[in-house]
């Protein structure tokens, strides 16, 4: 989405030459309140855990056009440096209530209704395993094949309907291995400060630094299981790329099965911002065509900080969680037109209050395991959002107030170590806190607006909105309560 104003001409144009009918809004749903499945204390002695993968790959990569999703518009794929995979984590509390479902894909990000269709896809995996829950997030792979639609020739969408079988099918042969391979076993969760690995190009400076880990140990000694969470894009190849790579996180998983035997399951954080990993002389190495090398070296250097987490805590099988679909306003102009010509697989509803009167349908899940904090959210969130150090007046595009910025979400939580999987079930884009959002005045949306500050503001464009920070923070606040409230009525049982 980096070229706004071309793919709003290019849609645009296309629209009104072809003649196509636009896809049409539909009447707003109705959201159900979610309800919090829980037990108050453990019943089952240990977790049951398993993983698998199946690699994402289409086997004529070479003469078919598949559409590098990264940068720039209508860069076809010319070879594979490592295929894309669909990674599962089955886990179950022991506790009666069935197991829960983790998928994890090399790819930049999937939206609600490819999720949702994902999901229908593994109806019968449901059935036979009992399955209670499943999320499906994406590492955010810029060097992986077009799964949105928005970098193919425009006007024409990027989404391959044969690549997207090819995700589908993966997913669900990774999440039937997951369900073979379980084991009774337990789970540590710890985390290691990387402190200097990552950078933020956009003010202010905050972001996690906190590399997480969830570690599977089976009672019969056989190859453990790692849950990974770390604050980054993974972009390391950059704009120049045309071959399809998983990126660095393929060389974390690398470092780490080849040292120890672990497969690894691996997720982003709060990344919007941006937060992306340094790398050392990156003009040059640029230049010379190099950017392989760092990489690759990237990965294996935080597979290694993986490896040398010490500090952990033994979790109680206890898995509690609360998913919640909500409507979320969407206001750019260009997301509202790729939906109408149907290149973003996005179902449009009719909203009153929003500015062009339709929004989206998402969903978010919060997951208690033991004492552990988790939160899966549809979007790339601006770190400050979470974990609160927001631009005061002065500092801030407009000279507004931080006071116009939700409450963070740690806050609403009440724990300052909840930990986020960003681009969870969805892709709503970036999400920025208000009292630093600006458009330009001419072409919002279209033109990235310069503040009186001279900073750039390129990240509105791809963008919903102003007011999602605000939806998030509220619909977060509703699950906290009903958390609350559920616990409560549990323990007068």
């Amino acid at each position: 989405m980096n070229s706004q104003k071309l793919i709003f001409k290019a849609l645009d144009k296309y629209m009104v030459s072809s003649g196509k009918r636009a896809v049409r809004k539909k009447a707003p749903p109705v959201i159900k309140q979610g309800v919090f499945d829980m037990v108050d204390e453990q019943r089952g002695e240990f977790f049951t855990a398993g993983f698998g993968k199946e690699v994402m790959l289409p086997d004529d990569i070479m003469k078919r056009k598949y559409y590098i999703a990264g940068y720039n518009s209508n860069n076809p794929a010319k070879g594979v440096i490592d295929p894309q995979y669909a990674h599962a984590l089955w886990l179950d509390d022991n506790s009666g209530r069935g197991g829960v479902l983790m998928i994890s894909l090399d790819a930049v990000g999937l939206l609600n209704k490819d999720v949702n269709t994902l999901k229908e896809g593994l109806a019968d995996f449901v059935r036979i395993t009992g399955c209670r829950n499943i999320n499906v997030f994406c590492t955010h792979n810029h060097a992986g094949i077009d799964t949105m639609g928005i970098w193919g020739r425009l006007p024409l969408s990027g989404r391959d309907p044969k690549f997207m079988r090819i995700v589908f099918d993966a997913a669900k042969s990774a999440a039937f291995k997951a369900y073979e391979d379980r084991r009774e076993g337990s789970l540590y969760y710890g985390s290691i400060e990387v402190p200097d690995m990552q950078e933020d190009i956009r003010l202010p400076e905050v972001y996690s630094k906190a590399l997480t880990r969830l570690r599977f140990v089976p009672n019969d000694g056989t190859r453990e299981i790692f849950w990974l969470n770390f604050a980054s894009h993974s972009e390391s190849l950059q704009g120049c790329n045309s071959l399809v790579s998983a990126d660095f996180p393929c060389y974390l998983r690398e470092r780490i099965r080849q040292t120890e035997g672990v497969e690894t399951l691996y997720g982003v954080g709060a990344i919007g911002g941006m937060i992306s990993m340094k790398i050392d002389n990156e003009q040059l190495l640029r230049k010379e065509n190099r950017l392989l090398e760092s990489t690759r070296s990237i990965g294996r250097r935080l597979g290694e900080y993986a490896l040398s987490i010490t500090d952990e805590k033994k979790l109680t099988p206890k898995i509690n969680f609360i998913r919640q679909e909500y409507m979320c306003q969407a206001d750019n102009p260009v997301l509202a037109l790729a939906c109408r010509a149907g290149i973003l697989k996005a179902d449009r509803y009719g909203c009153r209050q929003a500015s062009r009167k339709w929004a989206l349908k998402t969903e978010m899940t919060y997951y208690e395991i033991d004492s552990l904090k988790i939160l899966f959210l549809p979007c790339e969130i601006f770190p400050e959002l979470v974990y609160g150090g927001y631009l005061n007046a002065e500092e801030s595009a407009q000279g507004r107030s931080p006071e116009i910025n939700p409450t963070p979400l740690v806050e609403i939580a009440g724990d300052e170590n909840l930990l986020v999987f960003g681009l969870a079930n969805d892709e709503l884009g970036y999400v920025l806190p208000p009292n630093d959002f600006l458009l330009d005045r001419d072409a919002p949306y279209l033109n990235r607006a310069v503040d009186r500050l001279g900073r750039r503001h390129y990240e509105e464009t791809n963008s919903l909105g102003p007011k999602t920070a605000a939806n998030i923070a509220d619909n977060f606040s509703k699950i906290m309560k009903i958390v609350e409230e559920s616990k409560k009525e549990y323990s007068v049982k």
